[in-house]
């Protein structure tokens, strides 16, 4: 399944895998990037057992299989594919063991593990190559592009506490606990480039505000601080201790659609924003990529009609994760023929697809109370 649109909407039911699915790239990254690892990126998970499916039989190797394409193309430039078993138990640590690990650049295989002697020394195969400068030489581009994805599910309370100190620097800060640090580091013209235009898109939802910047107190902490207008002639100054959730996080969102290049998975984008902004974040996605030199390829997960009520949204830009008797199944909108022929007619894609991602049962969820 490619998820090759620059906008990709994975919608599901409750628990039926949409987090799990944003968490196989991020378990990529964490693979790749530097002070990370397989072993670390098993770790902070909980080990093999709570990353392989809760339907899979006893103890079975786990397969992730990803194609990467420099552009909008189809066709992928790369391809990168583990599998993992758990090893270890009794007095030993349970380790993560390498199975199996291939590249391909177009449709040349460039590495398969285990290679020559590796079968024999199990140490060796609990290192990926992905993560070896030394190993990685002939696919490093590959290896830059896992390490950059970045995953976003700000919430507000951390961005207002600015919990620095208490984040490792090989830490994902995926939350915004170091959100205004990280704008404070962007070079000030661009910054204040960036501020403006957000200033601009929250004047429209939050009439009264203005000035947005980012100002350091006496100890060198930054803020987030705007005017609201009101009766005084200057208005009050405010900083993000006083902004709303909604607020806090239409900047963390806005802000990381603006920054960076590399894919932006966002975890459930709507919530605590006002409806009639949900309805208008599938365009400004759009508008943000067409505007921005160095497009960024958006994957979010949503259960919202709002988000999805836009009739810009095209069929295969959306996926949906259904669960089946052994797991969950992720399947292109396109595919479904009612789906696709009713959004090509001018149909909601709200109200075709999310239908389809709904529990059978779900209208009887009412009197299952009684």
């Amino acid at each position: 399944m490619f998820l090759y649109k620059e906008r990709v909407f994975i919608i599901g039911a409750n628990a039926s895998g949409k987090s799990n699915m944003l968490d196989a790239f991020r378990f990529l990254r964490d693979i790749a990037k530097e002070g990370g690892g397989l072993q670390e990126a098993v770790r902070i998970r909980g080990g093999i057992s709570k990353i392989r499916c809760l339907f899979a039989r006893k103890e079975p190797a786990i397969r992730i299989a990803v194609e990467v394409s420099e552009n909008k193309s189809e066709q992928a430039d790369w391809k990168y594919e583990i599998i993992l078993k758990q090893s270890g138990g009794g007095i030993r640590d349970l380790r993560a063991e390498i199975v199996s690990e291939i590249v391909w650049k177009a449709d040349k295989k460039i590495l398969s593990r285990p290679l020559e002697g590796e079968e024999n020394d199990p140490l060796q195969m609990q290192f990926t190559a992905l993560e070896q400068a030394s190993a990685n030489k002939e696919f490093r581009a590959l290896n830059e592009f896992f390490k950059q994805i970045e995953y976003q599910h700000i919430v507000p309370q951390l961005v207002r506490e600015q919990i620095i100190s208490s984040v490792s620097t090989n830490m994902e800060d995926s939350f915004g606990r170091s959100l205004l640090e990280s704008i404070s580091k962007i070079n000030e013209r661009t910054r204040k480039s960036y501020l403006l235009k957000i200033e601009n898109a929250l004047k429209i939802a939050i009439p009264r505000l203005s000035n947005l910047s980012l100002e350091k107190d006496e100890m060198g902490k930054p803020h987030l601080v705007s005017v609201y207008e009101n009766w005084r002639p200057h208005g009050a100054k405010q900083n993000e201790q006083q902004f709303s959730d909604g607020t806090l996080r239409m900047i963390g969102l806005f802000w990381s659609m603006l920054v960076g290049k590399e894919p932006l998975l966002l975890e459930e984008p709507e919530i605590s924003l006002n409806s009639e902004i949900v309805r208008r974040l599938p365009e400004i996605i759009a508008l943000l990529q067409i505007r921005k030199k160095d497009k960024r390829q958006i994957i979010l997960s949503t259960h919202s009609y709002d988000l999805l009520d836009n009739k810009g949204i095209m069929p295969d830009e959306i996926i949906i994760v259904k669960q089946e008797s052994e797991g969950s199944k992720a399947y292109s909108a396109a595919n479904v023929q009612e789906i696709k022929s009713g959004i090509m007619n001018g149909l909601s894609p709200a109200i075709l697809a999310l239908s389809h991602s709904n529990p059978e049962d779900i209208y009887n969820i009412a009197n299952a109370l009684k």
